[in-house]
């Protein structure tokens, strides 16, 4: 069964604009799928293919002689020697969209194409399947504490043990499409990462500390990077975590949310935070395997957090096709005062709280007003997103908003 995905109108936007259009994205998140589903003129070739690896590697200048666009290239990041060969082509022709490249590996992707492609690519990241698209929601606009995009949204219900099974399972296409067994997915999930994308990259000598380290950082997910703390109890040197933890931003396997901070705010920390972008391979990693355990454990809130920053990250890359790096930030000072997220949009702060209860006061939305004291900078509306079933007003400005209007 295909979902079909929120992000197919951006793609076949996309593909009309440059030269070419690469997805990337973590393995398994629907890649193929939907590029395969959209674009059936151009011809795929998948790198995982041993034979067309080596014919790749070893004779790209023959490579699209033999198979002339349009094409879609799968794994494109196995033979980077071919993206001197795009450019040629490109350059030559001046043709739009007669490549379709994907990706699970940025690390070494965006070497090639920073140096061969510049201005030539459409470069678009694909998450793992939304809660939207999980219940055939084909609401696409991106999420706001605004009482504006409230009053647009009409959401479909989603009780309380739908939440949290959802977040337990994860949102990985064969997860969520074909009900596969959860243990056995992950296992060979995680087991296929290694040995495909991360065993490749140089980067990592010990595949099984590397899987230690990604226990140690799916344990704090939503929670404050101490990249020294991770390295001791990994048993590994500070450089080799700053090291890894960038095969794994660089996987989409995890996000880093920055601080917000300016040259007037001196109290305001500078450390980000981490989370990871399936909540289903975090709880997998740390060892839950049933959603109680999950849903009653000390983590939950942490999980919910990662959750919903998830689905907020879905939203806004599905409706524009930009994962919104410089928009979203959260706010902490050093006497322990935090908002969770701050999106950032025309030059206004809209903060937004996350809690897994279901009731909700003003104390959940104290930090809120630090914002009125950063210099230059206007707070918009906000809101606590939570367990609540529907919209309700806490002040003039600010929401209870049920996590279902994601």
């Amino acid at each position: 069964m295909y979902i079909k995905r929120h992000i197919e109108e951006v793609l076949k936007s996309a593909i009309n604009e440059k030269g070419a259009l690469c997805v990337t994205g973590a393995r398994q998140v629907g890649k193929s799928t939907v590029l395969k589903t959209l674009f059936t003129e151009h011809r795929e070739l998948t790198l995982d293919d041993g034979r067309l690896l080596k014919f790749a590697s070893e004779q790209p200048e023959e490579f699209f002689a033999q198979f002339e666009p349009p094409v879609f290239v799968d794994e494109i990041q196995y033979a980077p020697s071919l993206f001197s060969y795009v450019k040629m082509y490109i350059d030559k022709t001046g043709a739009k969209g007669m490549f379709v490249l994907s990706g699970s590996q940025r690390y070494e992707m965006m070497s090639g194409m920073t140096e061969s492609l510049a201005g030539r690519v459409n470069l678009i990241d694909l998450y793992g399947l939304s809660v939207r698209e999980i219940l055939g929601d084909d609401f696409r606009e991106e999420f706001m504490p605004t009482l504006g995009y409230l009053k647009r949204r009409n959401p479909k219900p989603l009780n309380y043990n739908a939440v949290w099974e959802n977040i337990w399972r994860g949102f990985f296409p064969e997860i969520v499409e074909s009900g596969s067994d959860w243990s056995r997915f992950y296992s060979s999930y995680v087991r296929t990462y290694l040995d495909r994308d991360v065993s490749k990259l140089g980067q990592v000598g010990d595949l099984l500390r590397f899987e230690k380290f990604m226990v140690a950082m799916a344990a704090r997910t939503g929670q404050l990077l101490n990249i020294a703390d991770i390295a001791k109890d990994t048993g590994i040197s500070r450089q080799t975590a700053e090291k890894w933890l960038s095969v794994l931003i660089a996987s989409n396997i995890v996000y880093i949310l920055k601080p917000y901070y300016n040259n007037v705010t001196k109290r305001l920390i500078k450390t980000p935070k981490i989370y990871f972008l399936d909540t289903g391979l975090a709880s997998y990693l740390i060892g839950w395997d049933n959603v109680r355990v999950l849903q009653n454990g000390a983590m939950a809130g942490a999980v919910f957090e990662t959750f919903v920053m998830g689905e907020i990250i879905k939203s806004w890359t599905n409706s524009n096709g930009v994962t919104p790096n410089m928009n979203f930030y959260f706010f902490r000072d050093k006497d322990g005062n935090e908002i969770d997220l701050l999106i950032k949009r025309n030059g206004i702060l809209y903060p937004v709280e996350i809690k897994k209860h279901i009731n909700y006061d003003k104390n959940d939305i104290a930090a809120f007003k630090l914002l009125d004291k950063i210099p230059d900078m206007k707070r918009g509306e906000g809101c606590v997103v939570c367990m609540a079933e529907d919209v309700f007003p806490i002040t003039a400005m600010d929401r209870a908003v049920g996590v279902h209007y994601l």
